[in-house]
């Protein structure tokens, strides 16, 4: 029996597979609409769709560093709860391993996992555990040292926020107190040179009006708006930050002294800019009801 797009779409629409998924199925079948749909929730793949409009801010954030190379990986799922699942921790440790041999989120997607892709892996684990789930975003650092931390760390080497610093020089100890850092402050960047220029500009134009409205002359306001920068360049960017285990020296200066030149960073928090909307449980009730 031919297969339509016709057949695809009512198949996608009543099930929420994908269009290869929902394809397949009816192939398999011979049209047979309903024989399609239960083939789908066989394989798992009608319950993962239909899952998957649910917003997934939660998750784990887990670190892998290789030689000179560090990874940090977003797994996303609904709750908590799933977080601390032990199949789910084994799941995200193993993406994290495989994206040690990648560079960008796709090819991690992509990329082989115990035989089958990280993507089908994840999207099979949705259909056990019961939540919607996904890769969300990988960074890749590398570095003549590459250290790692994790905050609030649920099992090893995963958590809610995952921090990788390269280096120069052997000083892994020191390595770690700066990621700590970075876990705190949340810099914009390594250094000024590293800033968005809109960034500056906007931040630069922010500060001029403010000069302007104390009604001091524009040579006086340009001066201020010399130290003011001065100011904004030492909270946002990691080297001139004020070290939190030494608030007395910058970051740079504290690296100097450890004998160690920081060149890079990567910082990944679970959930970051996900906009999750609030929702009362009698609307949730009657959404599952309707």
């Amino acid at each position: 029996m031919a297969i339509t797009a016709a057949m695809v779409k009512e198949l996608r629409d009543s099930t929420g597979a994908g269009m290869m998924d929902a394809k397949k199925a009816l192939t398999e079948n011979d049209g047979d609409m309903e024989a399609a749909v239960d083939w789908l929730r066989t394989k798992g793949l009608a319950k993962a769709a239909k899952k998957s409009g649910r917003t997934a801010a939660e998750g784990l954030v887990a670190v892998a560093v290789s030689g000179n190379k560090g990874v940090a990986v977003e797994v996303n799922s609904e709750t908590d709860f799933v977080g601390k699942n032990a199949d789910f921790q084994k799941m995200v440790g193993g993406i994290a391993a495989v994206a040690l041999g990648v560079n960008t989120t796709e090819e991690l997607k992509a990329a082989d996992m115990n035989g089958k892709s990280v993507e089908q892996t994840v999207t099979d684990a949705v259909a056990v555990i019961g939540e919607n789930m996904g890769v969300r975003r990988m960074e890749a650092l590398e570095g003549d040292n590459v250290v790692s931390y994790v905050h609030n760390a649920a099992a090893t080497d995963m958590g809610n926020i995952g921090v990788l610093v390269a280096m120069t020089g052997d000083n892994a100890a020191f390595g770690r107190q700066v990621a700590m850092h970075i876990a705190a402050t949340n810099p914009a960047a390594l250094d000024e040179a590293s800033l968005d220029t809109a960034v500056v500009e906007k931040e630069k134009q922010v500060q001029m009006d403010i000069a302007r409205e104390s009604g001091k002359p524009e040579a006086v306001i340009e001066k201020m708006i010399v130290g003011r920068m001065k100011k904004y360049m030492a909270e946002v960017t990691l080297l001139n930050q004020q070290f939190v285990v030494n608030p007395d020296h910058t970051v740079a200066e504290a690296a100097k002294e450890a004998g160690v030149e920081i060149t890079g960073y990567v910082r990944l928090e679970k959930g970051e800019g996900i906009e999750v909307v609030a929702e009362d449980f009698a609307a949730e009730v009657a959404k599952m009801n309707s």
